[in-house]
């Protein structure tokens, strides 16, 4: 539908995501009257899936919620069951677990910005097409993922659904002589990477909301540990994020939103980056000066940028640790289970994303929940969606120049749908006269 101030944008599975979401926003008389997020995956109720299960065992069943951010729910499940039982990994395995969530970032950012967001910045429809043009810069992209891959194999045993990381400990250590290997081959793609941080910086249009960013703190911008921290300069203990937050029921969605007190927020990269930035790795910030100088942003295409910058720091970490540390076999001995409940909190790729379980006498799950990155930005998300869709009306823009805009835009998020409709059960009852709305339920996340 196409009148003078009045249509509608539809678009069926957008493209060059992880998963399947439908956008729809509705213009009349000029003014965006809604703007929605459609997920649309079937939900697969993992929380209620792995209840019962051995809590030893269940880091590796909910990996399986997604491939693209697999290590990311083994790494976070991990920390909450250590904290259940009350277990304190040594120091190599900690720097075992940031070696293994750099591996993680380095291969999903490259996929997100290379594979899927490269076209939007060049005009193309896929890296197919670029391929044609410039066979070279897709081989320097490829180069990037494949370095990630192979640190997350070299310490974890494979990049998707690891087998090496374990409560309390990894299964198998790695050689000095195959990290210093891989360190040569992270800092040949680092020359790559510094280039593709540069076309990142070029071409970020300018769009600009004021929003809530939520992300953990910690000296070195590791990916586990540290405080959880908002931009409006506080910080929140751990066990008591649910107290900030309240779910949002979306009825026309597969997954459900989250506000905090009540209103959108954001996390991912983006909020990383505005919340932490000065703990970047020196040689990062040496070699990016310029580009840090854009932060703190309120602009969501400087994700793109965020996450282009955390591929260069986690090679530097990377690369850092695997020279220096002296690695030793360390035996894995299983830790003893018992009765106790856990919190466990992480920056995944596309942001902070939370476990809390707990664990009966037997040491099995008795219950178990996740908020999910992509989620908690789901609210965010919808509201950018209405401003770029009104910005672009106010300059006089076409409908299908504005629908590539949102595409655009809703990409930039690096949104994981899989994630999203990890679980969900609810009874929703339209309100009068059909209208579907979003209802909030505060406060639903204490462990019970």
């Amino acid at each position: 539908m196409h009148r003078e101030g009045e249509f509608d944008i539809d678009i069926k599975h957008l493209s060059k995501i992880e998963g399947h979401t439908d956008l729809e926003v509705r213009v009349r008389n000029g003014k965006v009257v809604s703007a929605h997020m459609k997920i649309s995956e079937s939900k697969r109720f993992f929380t209620q899936g792995v209840r019962g299960k051995p809590a030893l065992a269940v880091a590796q069943l909910v990996s399986r919620i997604c491939g693209t951010c697999s290590i990311a729910h083994l790494a976070c499940c991990i920390e909450a069951v250590e904290n259940a039982l009350g277990v304190v990994p040594s120091e190599q395995t900690t720097v075992l677990k940031n070696l293994t969530m750099d591996g993680l970032m380095i291969r999903d950012h490259a996929m997100h910005l290379y594979i899927f967001c490269l076209p939007d910045i060049m005009d193309a429809d896929s890296i197919l097409e670029i391929a044609g043009q410039n066979k070279q810069l897709i081989e320097k992209a490829l180069e990037v993922k494949s370095a990630g891959n192979e640190l997350s194999k070299l310490v974890a045993g494979r990049s998707v659904h690891a087998p090496y990381p374990q409560v309390g400990g990894f299964s198998k250590t790695p050689s000095n002589e195959d990290c210093r290997r891989m360190a040569h081959v992270l800092e040949h793609a680092r020359q790559h990477a510094l280039e593709f941080a540069d076309m990142f910086r070029d071409v970020m249009p300018l769009f600009e909301r004021k929003t809530h960013f939520i992300a953990l703190k910690n000296p070195n911008y590791e990916f586990i540990g540290g405080e959880l921290c908002s931009s409006e300069g506080y910080c929140i203990p751990h066990e008591r994020f649910w107290d900030h937050l309240d779910r949002v029921v979306v009825p026309y969605s597969q997954a459900t939103g989250f506000e905090f007190e009540g209103r959108e927020y954001m996390v991912g990269a983006l909020s990383r980056m505005n919340i932490n930035k000065d703990a970047l790795h020196r040689q990062t910030k040496a070699d990016l000066s310029s580009m840090l100088s854009y932060f703190p942003s309120n602009n969501i295409y400087m994700n793109n940028l965020a996450q282009a910058i955390e591929i260069v720091n986690c090679i530097d970490h990377a690369i850092e640790k695997l020279e220096s540390w002296d690695f030793k076999p360390e035996a894995y001995k299983a830790p003893p289970v018992k009765a106790g409940q856990g919190i466990g909190v992480i920056e995944a790729p596309r942001g902070t994303l939370y476990y809390a379980l707990k664990i009966n006498e037997q040491g099995n799950i008795d219950y178990i929940n996740l908020v999910i990155p992509t989620a908690q930005n789901m609210i965010n998300i919808e509201k950018d969606m209405a401003k770029i869709v009104q910005d672009n009306l106010d300059v006089g823009r076409e409908p299908d120049r504005i629908a590539l805009e949102v595409e655009r835009l809703v990409r930039a998020y690096d949104p994981c749908i899989s994630c999203a409709t990890h679980f969900l059960k609810l009874k929703i009852r339209e309100a009068k006269g059909n209208a579907k709305k979003a209802s909030r339920l505060r406060r639903p996340f204490a462990l019970r």
